[in-house]
């Protein structure tokens, strides 16, 4: 039960949602931009290397916060609205 609590506090809350789709958004665009600097900006070596996995490190979690957000607004919204037509 605390679960589809926890679903319908998040489904109702469009503005948070939004803010952690665009800061998913923010962390992959930084990400990208590191790993475009590593393989064209920086002189080949260990600190390109690093850029680029810290770029990869912040495209995942950007990849995971962005769909977390997209997925709030939209999938759990949809839920929200039909459980409770149910109740």
């Amino acid at each position: 039960m605390r679960i589809r609590e926890w679903l319908h506090k998040r489904a109702n809350s469009p503005r948070e949602n939004f803010s952690l789709l665009l800061s998913g958004f923010t962390l992959f665009a930084l990400g990208l931009g590191l790993i475009g600097a590593g393989q064209y900006l920086m002189p080949p070596g260990i600190s390109a290397e690093l850029a680029a996995l810290l770029g990869l490190i912040l495209i995942g979690a950007g990849i995971i916060l962005a769909a977390t957000g997209y997925l709030s607004l939209s999938v759990l919204r949809i839920l929200s609205f039909l459980d409770s037509k149910d109740e």
